[in-house]
Formats: C-alpha cells, structure tokens, sequence
C-alpha cells in the first residue's frame, strides 16, 4: 500500500495510453508543480455516478506544453498501471488536490488467442461499417483491448467494466459482447440508409415467375 495524488475525470484511461490535459484548477496546478518538483506520479479516478471510482490508472507527467500567462497549462501524461484505492482524502495533508492510501494491481497480458481472433474479426466489421478502415489497418497483430478500447463505441460506465477486468481474456469476453451487441444494430441502420437511398431512384427489378 502506498500514498498516490488523485486527479479525478468524467474518463476512463487505460495503460500505456496518452492523454494530454488543460489544467486550470489551482488545486491541480499545484499537483502538476508537485510533479515537476517532486518525480511524483498521480492516479486518475474515473468520476462515476456521483462518487469516485475504487479503481483508477496512475499516470506520469511527460512534459508541460505549454504555460499561460494566467496560471493554467497543457501537459502531456503516459498512463503506466492500475490501481485500487483503499481510502479517499479530499486534501491530502498539506496540499489542495485529493488523494488516497493504494495498492497496485498486477498487469496480466495473457490474451485467449480464440478470443483475440474474433475480437479482431469484429473490429474489423465495427470499422469497415463506420468508415473507419483506417484504424483498423494501423492495429497491430498483437494489440491489446486496452489499445482499442476507447474506439468500440463503449460508454464510460463500459470502459469502467474493462478497468475492473483483472484480466486481458475478461476484458476479450466483455469487448465481444460489446460489439456482438452493437454491430447487428449498425449493419440495420447502413441497410436502412441504403433504403433510403433508393427511395425514388428508378428500380431496376425482375419481376416474379408465375
């Protein structure tokens, strides 16, 4: 167990993900100088259903991008791991921004290759229906859901459920229902839009043998 600053957000963020900030709050300021100053890392805890979320992810400080004349700052984060918070402080001692007693969560990366296969299947369909071939085509062989996950069209409360899967193959299972829930209603809608496409247009049909 061991302290951790909290920065909590109306956001999921998932390991080795990227996120860049603008940070205007004085009590934030103050954690980002406490970055700078100190080599200490934070935790962002997802914002949910009025209350802050058990689990979170501890991020690092890459870089500030950018200082304003009023105080505020864009700064670039990496997240680098999960974590369970035991406690909740709304000021830790001393300083403005929150904080909490954690212990840190084992990363298993042990994919299902069964699942991986129809999880990338589906992807695929997701993308291809949504015009999004693109990113499908800069997926890696061995990506991760953690690497896909913010792109499947899930809610924050969906992306809340991967955080809490202790595993990779919990988290295939709960990508895969996901998608074999939402791509059905897709495909509808495109074959509904294809009609009304052709409404109007001159139809070339074969008529019925009788």
């Amino acid at each position: 167990m061991r302290q951790l600053a909290l920065f909590p957000l109306n956001l999921v963020v998932f390991p080795g993900e990227k996120l860049n900030l603008h940070i205007f709050e004085p009590r934030y300021r103050q954690l980002v100088r406490d970055c700078l100053l100190e080599g200490i890392t934070f935790g962002i805890t997802p914002y949910l259903n009025g209350g802050v979320s058990r689990r979170g992810t501890e991020v690092r400080l890459l870089d500030v991008e950018k200082n304003y004349p009023s105080g505020e700052l864009d700064i670039r984060t990496k997240a680098i791991g999960v974590f369970e918070m035991d406690d909740f402080q709304r000021e830790l001692p001393g300083k403005l921004y929150a904080g909490a007693t954690v212990r840190d969560l084992a990363d298993d990366r042990e994919a299902d290759p069964a699942l991986h296969t129809q999880t990338r299947v589906l992807i695929e369909q997701l993308y291809s229906i949504l015009g999004l071939r693109r990113l499908f085509l800069d997926l890696p062989d061995g990506f991760r859901i953690y690497d896909v996950a913010h792109q499947l069209g899930m809610s924050t409360e969906q992306e809340y459920e991967l955080l809490e899967a202790d595993t990779e193959a919990e988290r295939q299972i709960l990508a895969l229902r996901h998608l074999e829930r939402i791509l059905p209603i897709l495909q509808e809608t495109e074959r509904l839009k294809e009609r009304v496409r052709l409404n109007g247009h001159f139809k070339n049909l074969t008529p019925p043998t009788f």
